[in-house]
């Protein structure tokens, strides 16, 4: 963590954050492709993406699978797509599709959210990936690639990652990819008739070489055996 600055006036020392002289201010992240060796991150597209999306999220028969996003489980085809075509449009939200690189087909989302280019802040959120996606090297690599559009592209300065507090998963998630945990908001919102507290995690940007160097390490192909199972954690890695 960065030191305050100290400024002198009227004989008093006051810390201060530390100066950003030459900042200017970041871009909205585009609806581009993002390809990996794994995966490719799409923006979300009806055409391209619903029937598919619609057809693993529908066969998903486990409604915990739902239980920490404000939407689903989704009983029928027909009330996904029409959420997928809801959000498809939306800017902040702005959601991607996750394309596996094998087979061709989306299965899974994910978004960039609370969008703040003027101070370089991005939040990641929204993600559902289907069991064809979970614990698979596409799902840590469709984060990578979300980070590195953050960073490496547009310069932002912080990353963040929000989580119903009570959501184990996500939480023990966001820490293996990288992110320090900041601390809870205590009856931040309300979803689904009940109360949430909000974990918060974050990346910053003087933090990424170290992350983007354990990623790239992991996702090389001699770290996965012919079942593409992993043969280092990418925690170790990014230590």
């Amino acid at each position: 963590m960065r030191k305050p600055f100290i400024q002198h006036e009227n004989e008093l020392e006051q810390p201060i954050g530390f100066p950003l002289v030459e900042w200017t201010p970041c871009i909205a992240p585009p609806p581009a492709v993002q390809v990996g060796d794994y995966c490719r991150v799409e923006p979300l597209n009806l055409d391209a993406h619903g029937a598919a999306l619609s057809q693993v999220f529908v066969e998903e028969s486990i409604d915990a699978e739902w239980t920490y996003l404000p939407y689903g489980p989704f009983i029928q085809r027909d009330a996904c797509m029409k959420w997928l075509q809801h959000v498809a449009p939306s800017d902040d939200p702005l959601f991607y599709a996750i394309v596996d690189g094998e087979s061709g087909l989306a299965v899974g989302i994910c978004s960039y959210l609370r969008i703040e280019p003027r101070v370089g802040v991005i939040e990641v959120g929204h993600i559902h990936f289907s069991p064809l996606l979970q614990k698979k090297p596409a799902a840590t690599e469709a984060m990578f690639l979300m980070m590195k559009r953050v960073f490496d592209e547009l310069g932002y300065r912080r990353y963040e990652w929000k989580c119903d507090a009570l959501n184990a998963g996500s939480r023990r998630a966001a820490e293996r990819l990288g992110f320090t945990f900041e601390g809870i908001f205590r009856q931040a919102t309300i979803y689904k008739k009940r109360n949430r507290d909000t974990a918060w995690f974050s990346i910053l940007d003087n933090e990424w070489p170290r992350i983007k160097q354990g990623f790239e390490r992991w996702l090389a192909p001699d770290n996965f055996d012919e079942k593409l199972q992993q043969k280092e954690r990418l925690a170790d890695l990014m230590k």
